[in-house]
């Protein structure tokens, strides 16, 4: 089995309908996909309601998380409720570099421990820009121990290395495989902070699904941690979430 932890539909950016990550996931042996939008809500009208549509058409295929903007403050937490507990949204999605709003800034820990009470998982574009490097996406993990946190491209292209260091130094960061080049780093990865935190990825369509397993499957995992990987450790985070906010 295999879940696919971060892909996108969209129509309004790029146009990326349910059906291209759904014949994506075909090719690619990938039995369920978690999906977002490419844009931030509650900046973009009618972007929540999209993915909720996505996942109410294929419910045994696709998975909601709530990509918001924390400098919306009040009214984005208002709508990432209403994706929990009427849409059935299953996580948060945050792209600092877009709304250029620090990982460690108020809005942002508020948007978290929101997310947390809710036992959802907080999923952070997390690569080369500002805003998105993994030292400062740390600074998310360490003021909020309870949530936990992904960092998505596990740094992207020159900060892996990072990525890796500050998985090691919090324990509530996990580390999520799409859109980096580097097979090792996968087994390094599983190495240094066990296969338990780390998760395969995609990024797609604007990864190739296909590639993105196989790269997994270069890094020569065992048998058992590539299972782990593939679809044990996003089922475990997901199975754990709530519809209904607890206290923290």
């Amino acid at each position: 089995m295999i879940i696919d932890s971060h892909t996108h539909v969209d129509r309004f950016g790029w146009y990326d309908p349910p059906e291209t990550i759904i014949r994506l996931m075909g090719e690619a042996g990938i039995d369920q996909s978690i999906i977002m939008t490419y844009v931030d809500a509650p900046d973009v009208k009618g972007s929540i309601e999209y993915i909720a549509e996505a996942i109410q058409k294929y419910p045994d295929r696709l998975i909601g998380y709530a990509r918001m903007n924390p400098r919306r403050g009040e009214e984005a937490q208002q709508l990432f409720r209403k994706a929990m507990e009427e849409y059935g949204f299953k996580g948060l999605k945050l792209h600092p570099a877009g709304n250029r709003c620090h990982p460690a800034r108020q809005e942002t820990i508020d948007l978290i421990r929101l997310a947390t009470r809710y036992r959802a998982p907080v999923l952070f574009h997390c690569g080369d820009e500002e805003f998105t490097l993994p030292l400062q996406i740390a600074e998310a993990a360490k003021a909020c121990p309870e949530a936990t946190i992904i960092l998505g491209h596990c740094g992207g292209y020159f900060h892996t290395s990072d990525a890796v260091r500050v998985a090691e130094r919090y324990p509530n960061i996990i580390l999520e495989t799409s859109a980096m080049p580097y097979p090792r780093l996968v087994r390094e990865a599983v190495e240094r902070i066990g296969a338990a935190r780390v998760l395969y990825a995609s990024d797609g369509p604007g990864c190739d699904p296909t590639i993105e397993v196989h790269k997994v499957k270069l890094a020569g995992l065992t048998a058992d941690d590539q299972e782990a990987v593939f679809h044990r450790n996003i089922r475990r985070i997901l199975d754990n979430v709530t519809l209904e906010a607890h206290s923290i």
